[in-house]
């Protein structure tokens, strides 16, 4: 698990290392007729700093590790696991600062197949605007998670979460930039649960921003 997250991770800093040499390699000016005055702009030309918040719906699978469970989880047995499917809102606003981004997410998800009855948390963000309105981020946060094999009384186990993701949004679809132009992003995302890594959640899903 760890090996595979560690593998995504390093995929993840190619494009970001390249994307921050690009930006450095590009005049971000602008000289206005009246009185030439410099303005700072992001990588697709707009607003360098702003704040913009979103929100979107994903969907995945979360397969938890059945040899070492994190958050006093109890141990699987008789060939039932922890898995099962997710459908996912969150809600977030973003920060950007030039050429990078920070911000702050939460999320509710409810099981639709498996073991897992409900989920949510928060996590921050911090990441790299990528072209015309792509950006790619970590993240950390803290996650609570419910599930339907242990009952209707059972408790929330919680434990931090980490994260890697992408977003891209074509401007075709009435997207400029990630401040001051209403649209949307596709979403992909990979996250674990536990200090360990001790769970493997793909999601995908589709974030509206305004």
């Amino acid at each position: 698990m760890r090996t595979l997250l560690a593998a995504a991770a390093f995929a993840a800093v190619l494009p970001t290392v390249a994307s921050a040499q690009d930006y450095s390699a590009t005049d971000t000016t602008a000289t206005t007729t009246a009185d030439t005055t410099a303005t700072e702009t992001a990588p697709d030309g707009s607003p360098a700093f702003g704040i913009e918040p979103y929100f979107g719906i994903m969907g995945g699978w979360e397969q938890f590790d059945d040899n070492k469970i994190p958050a006093g989880i109890p141990a699987s047995s008789n060939g039932v696991d922890y898995d099962g499917g997710l459908v996912q809102g969150v809600l977030g606003v973003n920060v950007p600062v030039g050429p990078f981004f920070v911000g702050a997410e939460g999320n509710v998800a409810k099981g639709f197949s498996g073991a897992i009855d409900w989920e949510y948390g928060v996590a921050g963000r911090a990441g790299v605007r990528l072209g015309d309105s792509g950006m790619i981020y970590a993240k950390a946060g803290y996650q609570w998670v419910n599930f339907d094999r242990l009952g209707d009384d059972s408790r929330d186990f919680h434990d931090i979460t980490a994260g890697l993701g992408v977003e891209v949004g074509p401007k075709d679809i009435g997207l400029g930039g990630i401040t001051g132009n209403s649209g949307v992003r596709f979403r992909l995302e990979l996250n674990s649960f536990g200090k360990d890594f001790n769970s493997f959640q793909p999601m995908a899903g589709v974030i509206a921003h305004f």
